[in-house]
């Protein structure tokens, strides 16, 4: 094939103009497919051959081209031309190079719509088994820390006012719960992704014998696209990929968001390490949470690449188009992000110090234990609607006399209530308050260590 020629130009008098091959061009952004795009075409050679479509001997020295390309790339020998377009028809003409007309075989019974379907679940099942590894290392961190401060009693929160106390432990392990279903929502998405589409040529099939199982055993496939049109055109892998990071950074960016707070002035509940910290430009004092920040802005990357996805794939008639080309970009810039952003975070949880003391002291302030004191009422009896009445009505008095309601006298808080008595107060300290919730899934230590356990740390 002359230098210049399009492999698949012979239906063209005039060459495509330059401004055309500038714009279609993505191989600056589809080059990482290489790897995946080989390990397909190897398979599909043997297959070729099995099936006696092509000559044994004109397969081995096809897949002893490819895997020589394979090595030039590794080692940054390969010159990549826009002008081929995309990594499969880069390969393609380097193969036809380096073993002359038997690599024009390789492509028999293949598109390149089918072609690059394929590369996509390769390399997105390679990715998302890393994101799962990734995102149990975080959540495995998070226990870590859990751990080691499985005494530390803290403030929970509901509308950012101080609630009821909480052991920090346990609140660092919500993410981890958040995180394990992140990592279930990874895995059922592989068994989407794990389809061969390869087979169904440009949008039809082929009338070649050839056997799409036997491409699956060797590629690790689990089934076979049943519908050619729908193969080509599939994007959904994708799509519930991004879906799944998507959700991924809503918790990611929750957990950072709180980082943030925790690591204020006003909250000073932890200090995050210096070495993932930045300074002000400006102000010398400054130490700000700069790579959490980071992290909480780009949860807002990734939801606009699933936008992005969705926008592209919703008007598109069957089958292929090459509007497809677009969804490179959005779905590997989520996979860069969604890996980075996550080993930051990971290596964030083994660095935080935690602040006990300013902790506890919060715990103890805001009236946090009013709800303690209404349990107290309703295993004395009382109904529930009347003791949260009493307790309010306690509440009350407290603060507009700046007291706390464990500072009042027995004789003070039986004019509330006759029902309460001396041992009240041992209801009132926040590791009591903490100590008795032990409903499944509640904050008492002894369901905290039961976690971990289950957790594995």
């Amino acid at each position: 094939m002359p230098p210049g020629k399009k492999l698949w130009g012979g239906r063209f008098v005039s060459a495509t103009a330059g401004s055309v091959e500038a714009f279609t061009a993505s191989i600056d952004v589809d080059a990482r497919l290489y790897r995946h795009d080989i390990a397909g075409s190897i398979a599909h050679a043997r297959m070729l051959a099995r099936q006696r479509i092509i000559a044994p001997r004109e397969a081995r020295r096809i897949v002893a081209g490819l895997e020589a390309i394979r090595d030039e790339i590794d080692e940054g020998k390969f010159r990549f031309s826009a002008a081929d377009e995309d990594i499969h028809m880069n390969i393609e003409r380097r193969l036809i190079e380096r073993i002359g007309r038997v690599g024009e075989k390789l492509h028999t019974a293949r598109s390149r719509n089918d072609q690059v379907a394929l590369d996509l679940r390769l390399y997105l099942r390679d990715e998302v088994k890393a994101i799962i590894v990734a995102v149990d290392g975080l959540k495995r961190e998070l226990a870590r820390t859990a751990k080691r401060h499985i005494d530390v009693v803290m403030p929970g929160y509901t509308h950012l006012q101080r609630a009821q106390p909480v052991l920090f432990s346990h609140h660092l392990l919500a993410y981890a719960d958040m995180l394990e279903r992140d990592t279930e929502r990874m895995r059922d998405c592989l068994k989407r992704m794990d389809v061969l589409p390869l087979g169904s040529g440009a949008l039809a099939g082929t009338t070649l014998p050839i056997d799409r199982r036997y491409v699956a055993r060797l590629l690790g496939f689990a089934r076979v696209s049943k519908n050619s049109l729908d193969s080509v055109a599939d994007r959904d892998f994708a799509i519930e990929f991004i879906a799944a990071a998507a959700i991924l950074f809503v918790h990611l960016s929750r957990l950072a968001e709180e980082w943030v707070l925790w690591s204020s002035t006003e909250f000073g509940f932890i200090e995050l390490p210096d070495r993932y910290c930045t300074g002000s430009s400006m102000m010398p004092q400054k130490k700000n949470p700069g790579v959490p920040e980071l992290v909480r802005g780009k949860a807002g990357r990734v939801f606009g690449h699933l936008q992005a996805l969705l926008t592209i794939m919703k008007g598109l008639p069957l089958a292929y188009n090459r509007d497809l080309q677009e969804d490179k970009r959005p779905l590997f810039d989520t996979v860069d992000t969604v890996k980075a952003s996550l080993e930051v975070m990971r290596e964030l949880a083994a660095g935080v110090k935690v602040r006990k003391q300013r902790m506890t002291e919060a715990a103890a302030d805001g009236f946090m234990n009013a709800t303690d004191l209404a349990d107290y009422l309703v295993e004395h009896g009382v109904p529930f609607r009347s003791a949260h009445g009493i307790v309010g009505r306690i509440v009350r008095s407290c603060v507009e006399r700046g007291v706390k309601i464990e500072d009042l006298p027995l004789g003070e808080l039986k004019r509330f209530s006759p029902k309460i008595e001396k041992d009240v107060y041992a209801y009132l300290t926040a590791d009591a308050g903490v100590g008795r919730r032990r409903s499944e899934g509640g904050t008492a230590p002894v369901n905290v260590r039961r976690r971990l356990k289950e957790l594995g740390v």
